[in-house]
């Protein structure tokens, strides 16, 4: 029986960075729970195939090629999904990018390349999709923040910076944006398996630290962020909004280390 508390049934979701790792999968949990999903990255074949792989014989899912460093591609985008749809009523703004290097090797261009799409992608497209929500008069943002913003990693600086940056701008365009019935918040995952890390965590020795360091002992799936997005895209949070929750196993709670008692 379905809670129609936590219902996101025939909600026209748009997912930014929704053809692979944790963008596909949370596509995948709203598509399965009856929403009219639209995903979009830059890469027209790599999105045709995750929409033909999530279909289910009755429903499709819509692939809308964009590149969120181009604020032009972004305003086409919102144009056509409202145009096919007739509104948004949740966005889920995934798309982003990391290079692990020392600091004093990274070069301007590789800086702009995180930056303009983790940060300035992210308040474009949260920006055009808002002017739609404040239209309609009603609308929830879900902004793909990260556990780097609780405690940063070495070798990511430019990421953790664009993921503080993203922390901030959750909590501005919610105070700006709550007027108009839109609500603003974010996800912050914790170490997720995905393709992109399955060679990282494949090393004996990261896997450790990982699982030492989860109170949950175990690292996440893409699938353990799919509650979490659904109930902050549903009326079950229609009181929350400026927040940004962490689903990270615990290890934002605190540092485990190794003492014995």
């Amino acid at each position: 029986m379905q809670d129609e508390l936590f219902c996101v049934a025939d909600q026209v979701v748009l997912v930014s960075g929704g053809s692979r790792g944790i963008g596909r999968a949370l596509a995948a949990g709203f598509f399965q729970r009856g929403a009219h999903v639209v995903i979009t990255g830059r890469d027209s074949s790599s999105l045709q195939q995750t929409a033909d792989a999530l279909q289910d014989g009755s429903r499709s899912v819509t692939p809308r090629v964009c590149d969120v460093s181009q604020p032009e591609s972004i305003a086409e985008l919102v144009t056509q999904v409202v145009e096919q749809f007739g509104r948004i009523d949740t966005l889920l703004n995934v798309a982003g990018v990391n290079q692990r290097k020392k600091v004093e090797t990274y070069t301007v261009e590789e800086y702009d390349f995180i930056l303009d799409i983790n940060l300035r992608g992210a308040f474009f497209m949260a920006q055009q999709v808002g002017r739609q929500m404040i239209d309609q008069q009603h609308g929830a943002q879900i902004q793909i923040d990260s556990l780097n913003t609780a405690s940063p990693l070495r070798g990511v600086t430019p990421y953790a910076m664009s993921k503080a940056g993203l922390s901030m701008m959750t909590r501005g365009l919610a105070t700006e944006w709550g007027g108009h019935g839109v609500r603003v918040n974010a996800l912050a995952p914790g170490f997720i398996l995905t393709a992109l890390t399955e060679k990282l965590w494949s090393q004996p020795h990261l896997r450790k630290w990982g699982l030492d360091n989860t109170p949950l002992g175990r690292l996440g799936e893409v699938d353990d962020l799919i509650g979490t997005a659904v109930f902050l895209a549903s009326r079950a949070s229609e009181f929350l909004t400026g927040q940004v929750i962490y689903v990270d196993g615990g290890m934002s709670a605190g540092t485990c280390w190794p003492i014995e008692f």
